[in-house]
């Protein structure tokens, strides 16, 4: 019972894993951000060509 516990506090106190935990979030993060702000451009850079459209269409 001994070794398990000695076990289990060593695991707990280990922080490797977790630098790699926190870049994928932070790359979760970023991605999530990326897709908003392209996804908003991308609905304005539409909405311009069609007004370009409309108005070339009607010169």
């Amino acid at each position: 019972m001994k070794n398990f516990s000695q076990s289990f506090k060593t695991f707990l106190a280990d922080e490797e894993g977790a630098t790699a935990i926190e870049y994928g979030l932070l790359a979760g993060l970023i991605a999530g951000v990326i897709v908003t702000v392209v996804g908003t451009i991308g609905t304005d850079v539409l909405g311009l060509f069609q007004r370009l459209s409309t108005k070339l269409s009607t010169a």
